[in-house]
């Protein structure tokens, strides 16, 4: 196999949860305990380097299998906070824990290693043009070190989970705005990540478009995994029914259910 092509695989019926597997799906009990915590901001601000404050003294924790919306206007640091948690930003003071390791500390292979554990969708997609959307979502594994046996029995099962299986060998200028940012949340979630952090992912979509976003990140929620969403869309947030926290002006409120 020439390098940077994906072999077609034939779309044949998987199991989605034998691809889903290994993420740790909460487990009800009579007197419910406190679930493990993923990732934590402690007394963080960022100030880059013009003098512009992007966050004032956050503190949050995030729970294994939360689904958390941070609200807020443009400008108010929701896609800063973002950035930290998968360290593409660090902190100007304070610390920013993920999986019990301070991305301050981290550098390199460490780094990237963590990210493999970390799904991020983006609002513009960020999809290669002259790439199917089948290679699209196999790329990140053909670049982590998957076999072509094990980017095969992946692929099907998660375009499926987005309802994408029958676009597969479409290219992403062949697709709705919708189903782009279907191929972006496949492409996420194909590593089976622990944790999926959506910036903005319906801010280019309409009504209809971003409630399937939202049906989508429900149903991967269900299964275990901890999801983050930034968005301006107060009405899509309370038709959710999740927990809210509010940015302004740098700094973090928490909002009643």
């Amino acid at each position: 196999m020439a390098q940077g092509t994906i072999e077609r695989p034939p779309i044949t019926p998987l199991d989605i949860s034998s691809v889903f597997s290994n993420v740790s799906r909460p487990i009800p009990t009579q007197a419910q305990t406190p679930q493990k915590i993923v990732a934590t901001f402690q007394q963080v601000s960022k100030t880059y380097t013009n003098g512009c404050r992007a966050l004032l003294d956050v503190n949050l924790h995030i729970r294994q299998g939360d689904f958390l919306f941070i609200t807020g206007p443009s400008g108010s640091g929701k896609s800063t906070l973002l950035k930290l948690l998968y360290g593409a930003e660090r902190p100007s003071q304070g610390n920013v824990v993920v999986d019990g390791q301070d991305l301050n500390r981290l550098r390199g292979n460490k780094l990237s290693l963590l990210r493999r554990r970390i799904g991020v969708v983006f609002q513009d997609y960020k999809l290669i043009p002259r790439r199917t959307v089948f290679e699209n979502v196999a790329f990140v594994l053909w670049a982590q070190g998957f076999t072509r046996k094990e980017i095969h029995r992946r692929l099907i099962p998660t375009l499926k989970m987005v309802g994408l299986q029958d676009k597969a060998y479409c290219f992403p200028d062949e697709l709705s705005g919708g189903e782009q940012q279907r191929v972006s949340i496949a492409r996420a979630i194909v590593g089976t990540p622990p944790i999926l952090l959506a910036d903005e992912p319906t801010g280019n979509l309409d009504a209809d478009n971003s409630w399937q976003v939202i049906k989508i990140l429900k149903k991967l929620n269900a299964i275990g995994i901890t999801i983050v969403v930034t968005t301006h869309d107060e009405q899509l947030v309370r038709q959710s029914g999740h927990p809210v926290v509010q940015l302004r002006n740098g700094r973090l409120y928490r909002q009643p259910l």
